[in-house]
């Protein structure tokens, strides 16, 4: 039996109301911590515009709480195209500055860098900012071509621009953007895995008593949250775009794959509530519970 449409929207409710106390409450804590950090750490401005795309998605959360409560859309069509689009903004820009931590995190592994670092607070801002314009001027134009331009859609709905999949083009921006982000999240799940091992071999004793195999296993939480919450929607999206059909379940089971990957504005809070110490020569350290039980076991301290 297809669950029904009342299920769908509670199951809708429950994740965006998680993802809206959840995030706030990551994003607010994270917001003290980086008073205090050096604004020219490569680390520490991924951090602060990571921040910046959460606090922007956050802001859209309760829109669509308000739309799959009253399933009413109250707000008129143009808004409806710039919340619907934000969840995909928000992913790949996450997923952006992800890989700029992951990167940063490599090149001073394999000492290729020394340190990562602006050399004033005005690079730092103009590469943040540059990053942010170039968001937008992407954005826009995709948001005005894909979304709500070919098929016909009431006022009084949002968040089903489902049509939009009978173009051709669009179909074929969907499956190149779905291959580079597997392509690059199993490249950097195998760089991560290569180097936790590297380090592993080369310590002696308990390697949870090493702060960089602890500084590794926090760059692997980056790559689990890319897995857990961005993977499912896009090999799902693979099916999808494959098998859709006008009315049918599969925009609903499409709408739980998305609204995971709203999930991720979850990574601040559980770095706030699972690490012991998160800040470590001008950088950013993430502690994981793997870490902390793993040294409870081996008598070592967790910071």
């Amino acid at each position: 039996m297809e669950p029904t449409d009342s299920i769908w929207k509670a199951i809708l409710i429950t994740i965006y109301t998680v993802v809206l106390i959840g995030g706030v409450c990551g994003v607010i804590k994270i917001s003290f911590l980086l008073v205090k950090m050096n604004t020219l750490s490569v680390t520490t401005t991924s951090v602060i515009n990571l921040v910046a795309v959460h606090s922007l998605f956050l802001a859209m959360v309760p829109f669509r709480l308000y739309y799959y409560a009253t399933d009413k859309w109250d707000f008129g069509h143009p808004f409806c195209k710039i919340v619907s689009a934000m969840i995909h903004i928000h992913m790949y820009l996450t997923f952006l500055f992800y890989l700029f931590v992951l990167v940063t995190r490599s090149l001073l592994f394999f000492q290729w860098k020394d340190k990562l670092e602006f050399y004033r607070n005005l690079h730092a801002v103009a590469s943040s900012v540059a990053i942010w314009i170039l968001a937008v001027v992407i954005a826009l134009p995709l948001i005005h071509i894909c979304y709500g331009t070919t098929g016909r859609y009431e006022n009084a709905t949002c968040f089903r621009f489902h049509q939009e999949l009978k173009n051709n083009s669009v179909k074929g921006l969907n499956y190149a953007v779905i291959s580079v982000i597997v392509a690059v999240t199993c490249t950097f799940l195998a760089l991560e895995v290569f180097i936790i091992l590297k380090v592993v071999n080369r310590l002696s004793g308990p390697v949870c008593s090493h702060q960089e195999f602890r500084a590794q296993l926090q760059s692997l939480v980056f790559v689990c949250f890319i897995i857990l919450c961005f993977l499912p929607y896009h090999f799902f999206r693979i099916y999808y775009l494959q098998r859709y059909v006008d009315g049918s379940q599969l925009e609903m089971y499409n709408e739980i794959c998305l609204s995971i990957t709203a999930v991720s504005c979850l990574d601040l809070l559980s770095f706030v509530l699972s690490g012991s110490r998160f800040w470590r020569r001008e950088s950013i350290l993430f502690s994981c519970c793997p870490t902390a039980i793993c040294c409870r076991a081996t008598g070592s301290p967790a910071g």
